[in-house]
Formats: structure tokens, sequence, C-alpha cells
């Protein structure tokens, strides 16, 4: 796992920190040619949120979100969008490229391990379809699964640490 996507981890949600650890551990094992796993993002402010939003509809772009401010799972630390790092040095979004040479795409292999551990992949979204997003679908508690929606997220009260306490 290179620095960057380390250090994007280290501020995700505490509690999906290790299993995202691990996810990116499987998928970088299962890519055995020049790809690697880098995490483009993945804790997002609010600020940060609303200047995406804004692009296409205040300024100038096209569009790249359709929720504001609070109604990104990223907003709570419990999504992150990827890449694979070419050769360490070329950031590539080819989802169907072969890098490893074993009959499967090398995206698609990440996304089969995410799944596995429980993530819901933007690809497979019915509209706005964003390839590189991966999102937690459910939090274990004591009280029993918590979905993750942004809805959900946005009413749970937030700990000393800025993070939603499940």
């Amino acid at each position: 796992m290179d620095k960057v996507t380390s250090e994007r981890i280290d501020k995700l949600h505490p509690s999906v920190r290790d299993e995202v650890k691990q996810i990116i551990k499987e998928c970088d094992e299962a890519l055995t040619g020049r790809a690697k796993v880098r995490i483009t993002q993945g804790l997002r402010s609010f600020e940060e949120q609303e200047k995406l939003y804004a692009i296409g509809r205040i300024t100038s772009g096209k569009k790249v979100t359709n929720a504001k401010a609070g109604q990104s799972i990223h907003n709570y630390g419990l999504a992150v969008d990827i890449c694979l790092m070419i050769d360490g040095k070329v950031a590539s979004w080819d989802t169907v490229k072969d890098w490893d040479n074993d009959r499967v795409a090398d995206w698609y292999e990440c996304v089969k391990i995410f799944a596995r551990h429980g993530w819901d992949w933007g690809g497979n979204w019915k509209t706005f379809k964003d390839l590189p997003h991966f999102e937690k679908k459910n939090i274990r508690t004591k009280k029993g699964l918590v979905k993750t929606s942004w809805r959900t997220l946005s009413k749970l009260v937030k700990g000393n640490d800025n993070y939603v306490i499940f």
C-alpha cells in the first residue's frame, strides 16, 4: 500500500479503517501485474462537498456529483474513490484493462473484493454511475446493523473526534 493511500485510510471513520486496509491488501495481492490500488478520495469535508456540487451548476464544468454537503457518504468517512497506479507512476481509471493478464479486468477484481466486504460500488448505480466510488453498505453495532445512507448518518451524534457515533 502506498503512502497516499495509507494517509487517506487514516482519515476514514475509525470503524472502517482496518477493513479498508484489508481490502486494499487483498486487491494488491490479486493484481499480480503492473497495477496497484490507490485511494484518491476518502473523508471529504462538507466544504469540499459543496465545492464539488457547485461544478456544473454555479462554476463551469461537467457535474461531478449530485450530493450536496452532508449527502455524500464521503462526508462521514465511509466511502472511498480509487484508481489503479500503473508501475507506481501513472493513475488509471480504465475499468477494462487486464494489467496482470489473468483474463479478468483488474478493476473488476477490486470490485469483487470490495463487494465481499460489504461495500457498494458506484458502477452499479442505475443513474449517475460513479466507477471509482465504493461505500460501506452497513455498519455492525451493538444494536445491530446500521444502514449507511446519508439520511441515517446525518441524524447521528458526532463524537469529539467529529465522526458519527454508532
